[in-house]
């Protein structure tokens, strides 16, 4: 199958009219309809003033039915929702724009939409243009870039990360992006891609403002450009002279890097090398220039095959506040010198081999999300213990590995309870058997406002007993996988005379072969539910729900229902990855 806004293209390429299939426009009817579902998504669609009707329909027949500009400028005015003055001015402008006859309706509602957007949204708008066309965009990297270059800070109590979702929802809502991946029950975004349309108009724009530089449609490269998404058609010999650059992005696996040819980058403030590969001496000469890097601020090195350990030149990176290190498979050990690293705000070592992280890692005052902390040996005074961990007082992302080495002393238990903005706690024992060890867990103080808690290979018959509705009063989110747990608690619990229930919005059964529930209590605690049994998924809501449904936010409760589903995803689409 071939896909082309152009027919041209698909004629040359020798394929009969007759073959060619061109979508439909949609009628006024369904135009309406499509406009007043994102226009009016505040009273589910419905537009029950006659006067922005009047306006909404003039509006919609300026897009000749088209979708994207339909729900493009419905979006634009669904945030002037009370204002008829603005709507006017909206039609004006649009009116505009399309008369000229210089451009079509849809970069009319493009054009609109962009000039519509406050100025710290445009900046990050136009970060999109360097994506490939069609790519799908990990929000993660996203919000950490955005973070790295300085284009998201932390504001009164939100973090720069919250924030960088924050924004990057506003701009899905908006409908200049479209989330690919999100999870149902608040529908934060795993991934996000954006309409070939709304590209197009980024890369003018990007090109206007000098963000980026391109040439027909992909970026060029030149002395003066400042962000570049680097792919396997580009050479890295063309980088020598680009020494302005501020942000390198690797869109696809390349091989043959030369450190050589990108000594003269000593401006780049954010380099993600995700599942870079390269020859073992060629790691070592990749690390030997990323330590020169001194602006450097977010470094992903994510997948890359042949860091055994990180050189000791490591310190040398004191501006930098994001290290991404997931699933460096040959990474066996961290230098203490990561300690040095004061401005630290992310470090992610989850799926890597350590048996440890050294000592002095709660020193990382600025430290807020931690993930691949091992719980490590008493015994080892080189490593780092539970115990450091009290004094991360920004903390709120924490993910705990235990191993079979692992120990939690008796003054380590009310660790967990100081850590007062901790929201999020993933304990994940997949690599330990001992039931001994694990039986450590049951004697922690869990944290007051923790709102997601994630439990992976636990291989105890019941949970830690601070598990309860009475320890966890504002978690949100409960997921539990591939553990051996035969029980959970969804009665209500009577503390000194008090009843205690849940009340959580999302919760995830997933690989739980010896678990037995009480079905009618759990509808009662939570809105949605998922369970998974060895490929095959057990979803049940208060409310009717198609065989396509994989969890979401329930709104109303007609009746019940519940379908059994064969699954090949890993995760659930509302499970964070554990």
């Amino acid at each position: 199958m071939i896909i082309t806004r152009n027919e041209e293209v698909a004629t040359n390429m020798g394929v009969e009219k007759s073959r060619i299939h061109r979508p439909s426009f949609l009628d006024d009817d369904e135009s309406w309809s499509l406009f007043c579902k994102y226009a009016f998504y505040a009273s589910k669609g419905i537009c029950d003033d006659q006067q922005f009707e009047n306006v909404g329909r003039d509006i919609v027949q300026k897009c000749g039915g088209l979708p994207l500009a339909i729900k493009t400028i419905a979006a634009l005015l669904s945030q002037k929702r009370h204002s008829l003055v603005e709507w006017k001015n909206i039609y004006r402008g649009f009116h505009e724009l399309t008369t000229r006859g210089q451009v079509s309706s849809v970069f009319a509602c493009l054009q609109l939409s962009y000039n519509a957007l406050p100025v710290h949204l445009k900046q990050l708008f136009l970060c999109f243009s360097i994506y490939p066309e069609d790519f799908e965009i990990p929000a993660e990297q996203l919000v950490l870039w955005w973070i790295g270059e300085g284009f998201v800070r932390g504001k009164d109590s939100k973090t720069a990360i919250e924030l960088g979702y924050v924004y990057l929802t506003e701009l899905v809502q908006r409908c200049l992006v479209e989330g690919v991946d999100q999870r149902g029950y608040d529908g934060k975004i795993y991934s996000c891609r954006m309409h070939d349309l709304v590209r197009d108009m980024t890369i003018v724009i990007a090109k206007d403002e000098s963000f980026c530089s391109f040439e027909e449609g992909r970026q060029k490269l030149t002395s003066e450009f400042r962000r570049l998404g680097f792919t396997s058609e580009m050479s890295t010999k063309s980088l020598k002279h680009c020494s302005k650059l501020r942000a390198l992005l690797m869109m696809s696996s390349i091989q043959g890097l030369c450190c050589e040819d990108m000594e003269s980058l000593s401006s780049l403030r954010v380099l993600d090398l995700s599942y870079f590969e390269l020859a073992t001496t060629a790691v070592q000469d990749l690390l030997k220039w990323i330590v020169s890097l001194k602006h450097l601020a977010y470094l992903n090195l994510s997948g890359v095959r042949g860091i055994g350990e990180l050189p000791s030149s490591i310190k040398k990176l004191r501006n930098l506040q994001v290290f991404v290190l997931y699933g460096c498979t040959d990474l066996f050990m961290l230098h203490p010198f990561i300690t040095y690293l004061k401005n630290m705000v992310v470090l992610d070592l989850r799926s890597c081999p350590l048996i440890y992280l050294p000592k002095g890692i709660g020193m990382l005052s600025q430290l807020q999300e931690l993930s691949g902390f091992v719980v490590g040996r008493l015994s080892n005074e080189q490593c780092c213990h539970l115990l450091e961990l009290q004094d991360l007082s920004q903390l709120r992302v924490l993910r705990m590995y235990l191993n079979a080495h692992s120990e939690i002393a008796e003054n380590e238990t009310e660790v967990l309870s100081k850590l007062k903005k901790l929201k999020v706690l993933e304990l994940n024992a997949q690599y330990c058997k001992d039931h001994n060890t694990l039986m450590m867990l049951d004697d922690l103080y869990p944290p007051p406002s923790l709102q997601e808690l994630y439990i992976g290979g636990y291989h105890c018959e019941t949970l830690p007993a601070w598990i309860n509705p009475e320890k966890l009063s504002n978690l949100q989110y409960i997921s539990i996988q591939d553990s051996d747990i035969n029980f959970f608690e969804t009665s209500p619990q009577s503390v000194n005379g008090r009843l205690f229930t849940w009340n959580v919005e999302g919760l995830c059964f997933k690989i739980l072969q010896s678990l037995k529930l009480d079905w009618k209590n759990l509808k009662r605690i939570c809105l949605c539910y998922a369970m998974q049994r060895s490929g095959a998924v057990l979803i049940s809501a208060i409310f009717p729900i198609q065989t396509s449904f994989y969890g979401g936010k329930v709104k109303n409760e007609e009746s019940i229902s519940s379908t059994i589903q064969e699954s090949n995803r890993n995760v659930l689409p509302f499970v964070d990855s554990m």
